[in-house]
């Protein structure tokens, strides 16, 4: 006579093959050229192929602005997302951006903030401050679901990305203008480490760098 095996036994089976693969974990290490730790630096992480996950990234930002200082220096949004720009500083102040993929002007009065100002377009645009010149950031817009900001000690994780082959962009505000991003090819299954090393300028004081390449 066959063993007739319980109901919940098959659901059970079932179950198991439909979960999916475990999602896998990128730990960062960016450094430059001598040694130092890049932070601030953007690594942007594209599956080679044709999937289209949601995206992982802010669509909304806050940037602000406090002792004539954009707070903070690098903020990352997913293409389409917006940022707010708050001043909470002792003085007006007039942001504005010339680079490519974003132009736009306005003042804002202490204790106040903007519109949402929306980045349809993927790319970096550098602002600054018409009337404080030594003033600015940078908004990376990115066209992938994985980005992520490299801390004071040039790290920076990526959770959640599914197994395979991946395209890594490294971008960072001291780049040589209009150099592209450095880029290389990454393998991600599991626990996945992920070093680079980049080539800086020194930083330095420059007026309006925001129009420039960015």
């Amino acid at each position: 006579m066959p063993t007739r095996v319980p109901h919940f036994a098959c659901f059970a089976v079932l179950l198991v093959i439909a979960l999916p693969a475990a999602a896998a974990t990128v730990d960062i290490q960016i450094s430059e050229t001598g040694g130092q730790p890049a932070a601030n630096a953007v690594v942007a992480l594209t599956a080679q192929g044709e999937r289209t996950p949601i995206s992982h990234l802010p669509a909304e930002a806050m940037i602000d602005q406090r002792h004539e200082t954009f707070l903070p220096l690098v903020t990352i949004v997913r293409r389409g997302g917006h940022v707010i720009f708050t001043n909470n500083d002792t003085t007006m102040h007039q942001v504005y951006s010339f680079s490519p993929i974003k132009q736009f002007e306005f003042e804002i009065d202490e204790g106040r903030r903007s519109e949402p100002v929306v980045f349809d377009k993927p790319g970096v645009a550098s602002i600054g401050c018409n009337i404080h010149d030594h003033m600015i950031t940078y908004v990376y817009v990115a066209d992938t679901p994985w980005a992520a900001l490299t801390d004071s000690k040039g790290h920076a994780q990526l959770a959640d990305l599914p197994s395979g082959s991946y395209r890594v962009d490294i971008w960072h505000p001291q780049l040589v203008p209009g150099r592209p991003p450095a880029s290389a090819t990454l393998a991600v299954s599991g626990s996945t480490k992920f070093t680079f090393s980049i080539a800086l300028l020194a930083a330095s004081p420059r007026k309006h760098p925001h129009m420039g390449a960015y």
